[in-house]
């Protein structure tokens, strides 16, 4: 496929044939989850297939593909739909109170304990439960939740009732466990416990032509919140968006998208409402110009951004999205407050944490 079919392909799938209202109302039905790339279809047949069984499932994939998406619409195709989902960033909550959070406490277990209370693993009874950046809890909650999957029993901290729990556990991560696991970070039990079924989520600059549905169901709905009349994208538009790395993937997708219906002037997205690194990167950075000497020959020496300097831009924006809150921002990220203030620290950016 050449790049006037590959544009016209994904002008097709930008369009917005049905009115707002239709449109928003399907993609809420999907949770968001698109799947016109032989990737993603593939995920998602999988995906229905299990959610009929309770097994256990891990979802990988780099931050923002949209891992928890993925774990919504397992819950929703599944026997326990009309029952709790609940979902826990593990990385959020720190180690001391991470425990107290999944399994409850009793009154008096530490202080500020003033009352007893359930944790998430009760609150998730008879539904399901996503164990979110799994990755990063630590060695001693590792042994407890083994015991949970193990026992499908919880202890709330400061308590020595035994409590029963029928839930589904479904855990995501953006980190390679089985490597984690080969360098002592991660209990090898706990990791085949969790790794009954692996789904993973490709990055969204392997999978172009769910970009523009994606893009097209983000636009939707931040027109509406805002309630915009907006009817789709200029070709240039379409050309930078399909042409973007997306390091940030789904989640960078759709700030853009709340981005570009919050500034566009007209009834369509233009490359003027698009960020500055979308309009102005290609995929490999920008390329010098060939040598006087040697016209003809193309230059294969580029100008390549590192990954940390993507990296970095990204974090910044996102920070800047959510008017410097580290909390928020992390959480987008999908990654841990800690992680977010050293790599602010090394940028020089830090604040007064909000």
């Amino acid at each position: 496929m050449n790049s006037q079919e590959r544009l016209k392909r994904a002008l097709d799938l930008s369009k917005i044939t049905k009115s707002l209202p239709e449109t928003a109302i399907e993609y809420e039905q999907m949770r968001g989850v698109v799947a016109h790339s032989a990737e993603m279809k593939r995920l998602l047949h999988t995906a229905v297939r299990v959610a009929s069984v309770d097994t256990t499932v891990l979802i990988t994939g780099e931050s923002g593909v949209g891992k928890e998406r993925v774990a919504t619409l397992l819950h929703a195709a599944s026997q326990r739909a009309q029952r709790p989902f609940v979902s826990v960033n593990c990385a959020a909550i720190s180690e001391s109170l991470l425990e107290s959070e999944l399994f409850g406490h009793a009154r008096g277990a530490f202080t500020g304990a003033v009352s007893a209370r359930a944790g998430l693993f009760e609150a998730a009874h008879r539904g399901t439960i996503l164990l979110d950046e799994i990755g990063e809890i630590s060695p001693g909650m590792q042994v407890k939740l083994l015991r949970v999957l193990q026992e499908r029993e919880i202890r709330r901290v400061g308590e020595n009732t035994i409590r029963s729990i029928d839930v589904r556990i479904i855990a995501a991560t953006n980190r390679n466990l089985s490597e984690t696991v080969a360098h002592g970070l991660f209990r090898e039990d706990l990791y085949y416990r969790l790794n009954v079924l692996e789904l993973h989520v490709p990055p969204l600059r392997n999978r172009t032509d769910d970009i523009m549905p994606l893009a097209t169901g983000f636009l939707v709905a931040a027109a509406k919140k805002m309630n915009r009349r907006i009817s789709g994208f200029c070709p240039d538009a379409v050309r930078l968006l399909t042409g973007y790395n997306w390091p940030g993937n789904v989640r960078e997708l759709e700030n853009t998208m709340e981005r570009a219906a919050l500034f566009s002037g007209s009834e369509r997205v233009e490359t003027a409402d698009l960020p500055a690194e979308i309009r102005d990167t290609s995929p490999l950075g920008p390329k010098r110009p060939n040598s006087p000497n040697r016209p003809n020959k193309p230059n294969i020496s580029v100008d390549v951004q590192s990954l940390d300097e993507v990296e970095k831009k990204h974090i910044l924006r996102v920070l800047e999205l959510n008017a410097g809150n580290q909390a928020n921002t992390a959480l987008q990220l999908g990654i841990g407050t800690a992680t977010l203030y050293r790599k602010l620290r090394k940028y020089g950016r830090l604040t007064k944490v909000r």
